[in-house]
């Protein structure tokens, strides 16, 4: 059970609407390296990760993933608030407009919808947090990406303290596979399992 308090992680105040920027935002909402994805994939992950101090890193990452979802939104919402019909069309936002009106949608910044395949849960510890290291750096790269394009300060502050949770986290996943590569023992460690014979060559 979560309780929910009613203030974002990080504060956003936007004062002039942009929704040429809010498209490129978008996809930290739900493209392929966003915080759905994100959220998803951790909270899914932690109910088959055997070693309940890496389940907890799981339940706190993908809780605060849900969190930087809420600020993510926030600011796409302050972009596109009260835009006028003019204003959508000289923009290009009428392509999102039309199906969405200036509804929050989650899509990338190509206008894929967003799908379960962006994330993995396999079940496996090592698996799953190599995926979880990765999807990290994926997610920093495209916050990188979005403040190559975006000078304005009151858009890139909270897109750079997003960013830095995202170097956060990649240390606390690292931290993580420390954990269960610590605990692993001859009988599951991925490298080797007896469980498998080995192919016979001839």
């Amino acid at each position: 059970m979560w309780i929910y308090e009613k203030r974002l992680q990080y504060p956003v105040k936007i004062t002039s609407t942009n929704p040429k920027m809010a498209q490129i935002i978008m996809s930290q909402f739900g493209g392929p390296d966003g915080e759905l994805a994100a959220s998803m994939r951790y909270l899914s992950q932690r109910y088959a990760m055997p070693y309940k101090e890496v389940t907890g890193i799981l339940t706190d990452i993908g809780t605060e993933e849900l969190a930087h979802m809420e600020i993510v939104n926030a600011i796409i919402y302050q972009l596109t608030k009260n835009l006028s019909v003019d204003e959508i069309k000289a923009s290009g936002f009428d392509k999102y407009y039309v199906d969405h009106t200036l509804g929050q949608w989650p899509a990338s910044a190509s206008g894929t919808p967003f799908t379960a395949t962006y994330f993995q849960s396999k079940g496996d510890p090592i698996t799953d947090l190599n995926e979880d290291l990765a999807a990290e750096q994926k997610a920093r790269t495209t916050y990188d990406n979005i403040l190559r394009l975006i000078k304005d300060p009151e858009i890139a502050d909270p897109i750079k303290f997003l960013r830095e949770r995202e170097v956060v986290h990649y240390q606390r996943f690292g931290e993580a596979l420390r954990i269960v590569q610590d605990k692993l023992d001859s009988r599951n460690f991925y490298a080797f399992n007896p469980a498998f014979d080995k192919p016979k060559f001839k």
